[in-house]
């Protein structure tokens, strides 16, 4: 039987993405086949960017679906805590920072899934002097 390549012309290509991705992540809890809105579990597909420079840590994370009232922030000065739900998905990121900051100083905005958060380097401890 000959397959009418008009009705889906990228079909095989797709379904050879999937084989590919799935072999390549081989023993993650991960499943490429699931339906978008599918539960994936926790931070399955959160994407975290950390930009470090000399005034500033600002750390930006994609939370899709999530209301702004559906997201609590934590911070140690070391650590940075995202925990975020959604109807579908729920997120649970810990983020590593660069270096120490000041976390009474963060500044966090969401818009259109986007969490920004921005945070001042903590001061250095100051020197003791030995007498």
């Amino acid at each position: 039987m000959r397959r009418d390549d008009r009705d889906e012309p990228f079909d095989d290509l797709f379904r050879e993405i999937e084989r590919m991705m799935n072999d390549m992540m081989n023993g993650a809890d991960v499943n490429f086949e699931s339906k978008a809105g599918a539960d994936a579990g926790f931070g399955a597909d959160t994407h975290v960017d950390v930009h470090d420079t000399d005034e500033e840590i600002r750390v930006i994370a994609d939370l899709p679906g999530v209301e702004k009232k559906n997201i609590e922030l934590e911070c140690d000065g070391k650590t940075l805590t995202i925990s975020a739900q959604s109807e579908h998905r729920e997120y649970d990121e810990r983020i590593s920072l660069p270096r120490r900051v000041n976390e009474h100083t963060a500044n966090a905005t969401y818009n259109n899934g986007v969490l920004e958060v921005v945070f001042e380097p903590a001061d250095q401890s100051s020197g003791i002097s030995l007498e």
